[in-house]
Protein backbone atom coordinates (compact mmCIF):
# COMPACT_ATOMS: atom_id res chain seq x y z
CA UNK A 1 0.00 0.00 0.00
CA UNK A 2 1.35 3.28 -1.09
CA UNK A 3 2.47 5.97 1.83
CA UNK A 4 -0.12 7.66 3.52
CA UNK A 5 0.45 11.27 2.43
CA UNK A 6 -2.04 14.25 3.53
CA UNK A 7 -4.79 13.86 4.27
CA UNK A 8 -7.30 13.29 5.92
CA UNK A 9 -11.20 13.34 4.71
CA UNK A 10 -12.03 13.55 8.92
CA UNK A 11 -11.23 13.63 11.88
CA UNK A 12 -12.85 12.29 15.15
CA UNK A 13 -16.27 11.61 14.82
CA UNK A 14 -17.31 14.62 16.76
CA UNK A 15 -15.15 17.36 15.53
CA UNK A 16 -16.22 19.33 12.54
CA UNK A 17 -14.38 20.17 9.56
CA UNK A 18 -13.01 23.72 10.80
CA UNK A 19 -11.79 21.54 14.33
CA UNK A 20 -10.14 18.92 12.46
CA UNK A 21 -8.37 21.63 10.19
CA UNK A 22 -6.85 23.46 12.97
CA UNK A 23 -6.30 20.20 14.73
CA UNK A 24 -4.43 18.58 11.65
CA UNK A 25 -2.58 22.11 11.50
CA UNK A 26 -1.26 21.89 14.99
CA UNK A 27 -0.15 18.53 14.76
CA UNK A 28 2.08 19.74 11.77
CA UNK A 29 3.51 22.55 13.27
CA UNK A 30 4.65 20.20 15.97
CA UNK A 31 5.61 17.41 14.39
CA UNK A 32 7.13 19.26 11.47
CA UNK A 33 9.80 22.15 12.96
CA UNK A 34 13.02 21.91 11.08
CA UNK A 35 11.75 19.86 8.22
CA UNK A 36 11.26 21.54 4.65
CA UNK A 37 7.62 21.68 3.54
CA UNK A 38 6.86 19.62 0.54
CA UNK A 39 5.81 21.65 -2.72
CA UNK A 40 2.86 20.84 -4.84
CA UNK A 41 4.12 19.46 -7.76
CA UNK A 42 2.40 22.03 -10.26
CA UNK A 43 0.08 21.07 -13.74
CA UNK A 44 1.90 20.56 -16.55
CA UNK A 45 2.09 23.31 -19.34
CA UNK A 46 -1.15 23.07 -21.00
CA UNK A 47 -1.87 25.47 -24.19
CA UNK A 48 -5.07 25.51 -25.95
CA UNK A 49 -6.43 29.03 -28.59
CA UNK A 50 -10.04 28.25 -27.17
CA UNK A 51 -11.21 28.25 -23.87
CA UNK A 52 -14.56 27.35 -23.83
CA UNK A 53 -13.27 24.09 -26.20
CA UNK A 54 -10.95 23.37 -23.75
CA UNK A 55 -13.12 23.51 -20.58
CA UNK A 56 -15.62 21.38 -22.13
CA UNK A 57 -13.68 18.50 -23.87
CA UNK A 58 -12.07 15.49 -22.34
CA UNK A 59 -8.88 16.31 -20.66
CA UNK A 60 -5.85 14.87 -22.93
CA UNK A 61 -5.42 11.48 -22.33
CA UNK A 62 -2.02 10.63 -20.07
CA UNK A 63 -2.11 14.03 -18.77
CA UNK A 64 -3.14 15.11 -15.19
CA UNK A 65 -4.55 18.67 -15.24
CA UNK A 66 -3.93 20.08 -12.15
CA UNK A 67 -6.17 22.82 -11.03
CA UNK A 68 -6.49 25.61 -8.16
CA UNK A 69 -9.77 26.80 -6.66
CA UNK A 70 -10.23 30.02 -5.22
CA UNK A 71 -13.32 31.32 -3.23
CA UNK A 72 -14.22 34.63 -2.59
CA UNK A 73 -16.30 35.51 0.08
CA UNK A 74 -15.64 39.22 0.48
CA UNK A 75 -18.54 41.82 0.35
CA UNK A 76 -21.95 41.98 1.60
CA UNK A 77 -23.35 38.97 0.71
CA UNK A 78 -20.53 37.21 -0.32
CA UNK A 79 -20.84 34.48 2.65
CA UNK A 80 -23.96 33.16 1.13
CA UNK A 81 -22.96 33.04 -2.66
CA UNK A 82 -19.23 33.43 -3.06
CA UNK A 83 -17.91 33.53 -6.28
CA UNK A 84 -15.52 30.24 -7.37
CA UNK A 85 -12.27 30.77 -10.00
CA UNK A 86 -10.23 27.56 -11.09
CA UNK A 87 -6.76 28.78 -12.31
CA UNK A 88 -4.14 25.88 -13.48
CA UNK A 89 -1.71 25.55 -11.23
CA UNK A 90 1.09 26.48 -12.42
CA UNK A 91 3.56 29.58 -13.03
CA UNK A 92 1.34 31.18 -15.40
CA UNK A 93 -1.91 30.33 -13.19
CA UNK A 94 -4.20 30.52 -16.31
CA UNK A 95 -8.04 31.06 -15.68
CA UNK A 96 -10.52 28.47 -16.87
CA UNK A 97 -13.84 28.84 -15.41
CA UNK A 98 -15.97 30.94 -12.82
CA UNK A 99 -18.61 29.98 -10.52
CA UNK A 100 -21.37 31.36 -8.40
CA UNK A 101 -24.89 30.38 -7.15
CA UNK A 102 -28.04 32.15 -8.38
CA UNK A 103 -30.15 34.36 -5.89
CA UNK A 104 -34.04 33.59 -5.48
CA UNK A 105 -34.03 29.91 -6.94
CA UNK A 106 -36.19 27.36 -5.81
CA UNK A 107 -33.03 24.82 -5.58
CA UNK A 108 -29.53 25.58 -5.86
CA UNK A 109 -28.17 26.48 -9.18
CA UNK A 110 -24.82 27.85 -9.71
CA UNK A 111 -23.59 29.34 -12.92
CA UNK A 112 -20.09 28.71 -14.95
CA UNK A 113 -18.58 31.01 -17.02
CA UNK A 114 -15.72 31.61 -19.14
CA UNK A 115 -15.58 35.11 -17.47
CA UNK A 116 -14.73 35.79 -14.05
CA UNK A 117 -16.42 39.00 -14.57
CA UNK A 118 -19.39 37.67 -16.50
CA UNK A 119 -21.47 35.36 -14.86
CA UNK A 120 -24.93 36.01 -16.23
CA UNK A 121 -27.61 33.26 -17.34
CA UNK A 122 -27.60 35.42 -20.44
CA UNK A 123 -23.95 36.49 -21.37
CA UNK A 124 -22.09 34.68 -24.60
CA UNK A 125 -19.47 33.38 -21.79
CA UNK A 126 -21.69 31.14 -19.85
CA UNK A 127 -20.71 27.61 -20.62
CA UNK A 128 -22.85 25.19 -18.07
CA UNK A 129 -25.05 24.73 -14.85
CA UNK A 130 -24.91 22.86 -12.08
CA UNK A 131 -29.02 22.48 -9.95
CA UNK A 132 -29.84 20.15 -7.36
CA UNK A 133 -32.89 18.74 -5.69
CA UNK A 134 -35.02 19.75 -3.08
CA UNK A 135 -33.03 18.24 -0.62
CA UNK A 136 -29.75 19.12 -1.96
CA UNK A 137 -28.56 15.89 -2.02
CA UNK A 138 -28.49 15.48 -5.78
CA UNK A 139 -26.95 17.55 -8.47
CA UNK A 140 -27.10 17.72 -12.38
CA UNK A 141 -24.39 19.58 -14.93
CA UNK A 142 -25.99 20.75 -18.11
CA UNK A 143 -24.08 22.34 -20.39
CA UNK A 144 -24.69 26.12 -22.15
CA UNK A 145 -27.74 24.67 -25.16
CA UNK A 146 -31.61 25.19 -24.74
CA UNK A 147 -34.10 23.93 -22.50
CA UNK A 148 -35.25 21.21 -24.61
CA UNK A 149 -38.99 22.47 -24.17
CA UNK A 150 -37.49 25.29 -26.20
CA UNK A 151 -35.20 23.05 -28.93
CA UNK A 152 -35.83 21.49 -31.95
CA UNK A 153 -37.75 18.78 -32.03
CA UNK A 154 -35.00 16.19 -33.02
CA UNK A 155 -33.51 17.92 -29.58
CA UNK A 156 -30.08 18.67 -31.81
CA UNK A 157 -29.70 22.23 -30.09
CA UNK A 158 -30.89 21.06 -26.75
CA UNK A 159 -28.61 21.01 -23.77
CA UNK A 160 -26.79 18.06 -22.75
CA UNK A 161 -26.37 16.73 -19.36
CA UNK A 162 -22.72 16.45 -18.23
CA UNK A 163 -22.84 14.57 -15.20
CA UNK A 164 -25.16 13.64 -12.39
CA UNK A 165 -24.28 13.60 -8.66
CA UNK A 166 -25.70 11.94 -5.61
CA UNK A 167 -24.85 12.06 -2.24
CA UNK A 168 -25.71 9.47 0.10
CA UNK A 169 -28.38 10.32 2.64
CA UNK A 170 -27.10 10.01 6.39
CA UNK A 171 -30.16 8.42 7.82
CA UNK A 172 -28.43 7.36 11.19
CA UNK A 173 -26.82 10.98 11.47
CA UNK A 174 -23.26 9.53 12.11
CA UNK A 175 -20.47 12.00 10.98
CA UNK A 176 -18.21 9.91 8.72
CA UNK A 177 -16.67 10.15 5.12
CA UNK A 178 -19.04 11.40 2.60
CA UNK A 179 -19.83 8.92 0.34
CA UNK A 180 -20.68 9.85 -3.62
CA UNK A 181 -21.88 8.31 -6.56
CA UNK A 182 -20.96 10.37 -9.94
CA UNK A 183 -22.28 9.42 -13.39
CA UNK A 184 -20.65 10.94 -16.45
CA UNK A 185 -21.66 10.32 -19.97
CA UNK A 186 -19.46 7.25 -22.05
CA UNK A 187 -16.99 8.04 -24.42
CA UNK A 188 -17.42 6.80 -28.23
CA UNK A 189 -14.87 4.92 -30.48
CA UNK A 190 -13.63 8.52 -31.69
CA UNK A 191 -12.83 8.81 -27.89
CA UNK A 192 -15.58 11.44 -27.88
CA UNK A 193 -18.38 12.22 -24.94
CA UNK A 194 -21.56 10.43 -26.14
CA UNK A 195 -24.37 13.33 -25.97
CA UNK A 196 -26.70 13.05 -23.37
CA UNK A 197 -29.86 15.01 -24.43
CA UNK A 198 -32.91 14.38 -22.18
CA UNK A 199 -36.16 15.23 -23.94
CA UNK A 200 -37.47 15.80 -19.91
CA UNK A 201 -36.43 15.03 -16.45
CA UNK A 202 -37.57 11.63 -16.63
CA UNK A 203 -34.96 10.83 -19.39
CA UNK A 204 -31.70 12.79 -17.39
CA UNK A 205 -28.61 10.88 -16.43
CA UNK A 206 -30.08 10.34 -12.61
CA UNK A 207 -33.29 8.86 -13.29
CA UNK A 208 -31.35 6.60 -15.83
CA UNK A 209 -28.68 5.34 -13.21
CA UNK A 210 -31.73 4.80 -11.33
CA UNK A 211 -33.39 2.62 -13.44
CA UNK A 212 -29.74 0.98 -13.80
CA UNK A 213 -30.35 1.99 -18.01
CA UNK A 214 -26.52 2.51 -18.03
CA UNK A 215 -25.83 1.96 -22.02
CA UNK A 216 -23.17 4.77 -22.88
CA UNK A 217 -22.37 5.69 -19.09
CA UNK A 218 -19.81 5.77 -16.85
CA UNK A 219 -19.99 5.23 -12.79
CA UNK A 220 -17.51 6.69 -10.68
CA UNK A 221 -17.29 6.98 -7.04
CA UNK A 222 -15.79 8.70 -4.17
CA UNK A 223 -12.44 6.37 -2.77
CA UNK A 224 -13.19 4.91 0.42
CA UNK A 225 -10.52 6.95 2.97
CA UNK A 226 -8.75 4.35 5.25
CA UNK A 227 -9.07 4.63 8.81
CA UNK A 228 -5.64 5.87 10.74
CA UNK A 229 -4.90 4.77 14.07
CA UNK A 230 -2.11 7.16 14.44
CA UNK A 231 -4.05 10.35 13.69
CA UNK A 232 -7.42 9.15 14.89
CA UNK A 233 -9.03 10.24 11.25
CA UNK A 234 -9.96 8.77 8.13
CA UNK A 235 -6.78 9.48 5.43
CA UNK A 236 -5.76 9.37 1.15
CA UNK A 237 -3.26 9.39 -0.44
CA UNK A 238 -3.03 12.95 -2.25
CA UNK A 239 0.71 12.26 -3.07
CA UNK A 240 1.55 16.75 -1.64
CA UNK A 241 -2.07 17.92 -3.86
CA UNK A 242 -4.01 18.62 -0.45
CA UNK A 243 -2.29 19.76 2.57
CA UNK A 244 -5.36 20.76 4.94
CA UNK A 245 -8.12 17.85 6.72
CA UNK A 246 -11.55 18.71 5.67
CA UNK A 247 -14.56 16.60 5.27
CA UNK A 248 -14.91 18.24 1.63
CA UNK A 249 -11.63 16.24 0.32
CA UNK A 250 -12.23 13.36 -1.74
CA UNK A 251 -10.99 11.46 -5.12
CA UNK A 252 -13.21 9.48 -7.73
CA UNK A 253 -12.47 6.47 -9.08
CA UNK A 254 -14.41 3.55 -11.33
CA UNK A 255 -14.77 0.83 -9.66
CA UNK A 256 -12.80 -1.40 -11.64
CA UNK A 257 -9.80 0.66 -10.94
CA UNK A 258 -9.20 2.22 -8.01
CA UNK A 259 -5.53 3.42 -8.77
CA UNK A 260 -6.86 5.85 -11.42
CA UNK A 261 -8.15 8.68 -10.01
CA UNK A 262 -10.38 10.42 -12.28
CA UNK A 263 -10.56 13.42 -9.98
CA UNK A 264 -9.18 15.12 -6.73
CA UNK A 265 -10.17 17.70 -4.93
CA UNK A 266 -8.74 19.23 -1.44
CA UNK A 267 -8.04 21.74 0.66
CA UNK A 268 -4.64 23.43 1.18
CA UNK A 269 -5.50 27.19 2.80
CA UNK A 270 -9.33 28.10 4.28
CA UNK A 271 -10.43 29.46 0.66
CA UNK A 272 -8.01 27.83 -1.98
CA UNK A 273 -8.50 23.97 -2.85
CA UNK A 274 -6.49 22.11 -5.27
CA UNK A 275 -8.61 20.43 -8.14
CA UNK A 276 -7.16 17.61 -10.42
CA UNK A 277 -8.69 15.91 -13.29
CA UNK A 278 -8.02 13.03 -16.06
CA UNK A 279 -9.54 11.83 -18.92
CA UNK A 280 -12.27 11.33 -19.97
CA UNK A 281 -13.32 14.27 -17.25
CA UNK A 282 -13.44 17.74 -18.39
CA UNK A 283 -13.22 20.74 -16.32
CA UNK A 284 -16.93 22.01 -16.72
CA UNK A 285 -17.35 18.73 -14.94
CA UNK A 286 -15.10 18.64 -12.40
CA UNK A 287 -15.79 22.47 -11.53
CA UNK A 288 -18.90 21.65 -10.89
CA UNK A 289 -18.91 18.62 -8.77
CA UNK A 290 -16.11 20.50 -6.67
CA UNK A 291 -19.21 23.10 -6.23
CA UNK A 292 -21.60 20.34 -5.49
CA UNK A 293 -19.21 19.56 -2.12
CA UNK A 294 -19.49 23.23 -0.84
CA UNK A 295 -23.32 23.28 -1.58
CA UNK A 296 -25.07 22.62 2.24
CA UNK A 297 -25.84 18.75 2.27
CA UNK A 298 -28.02 18.64 5.94
CA UNK A 299 -29.09 15.32 5.45
CA UNK A 300 -25.77 13.88 4.25
CA UNK A 301 -24.03 15.19 7.11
Amino acid sequence: MKPLTFLSCIGKAEESDDSDSEKEEKSKKKKGKGKKKKERAPSPEIEFENLEEFVTLPAPQGVTVKCRLTRDQRGMDKSMYPTYYLHLDNEKKVFLLAGRKRKKCGTSNYLISIDATDLSRGGENFVGKLRSNLMGTKFTVFDNALNPDRALPDLSNARQEMAGIIYETNVLGMKGPRRMTIIIPGMDKDCERVAVRPRNEYDGLLTRHQNRRMENLIELHNKTPVWNEESSSHVLNFNGRVTQASIKNFQVVHSKDLEYIVMQFGRIADDVFTLDFNYPMCAVQAFAIALSSFDGKIACE
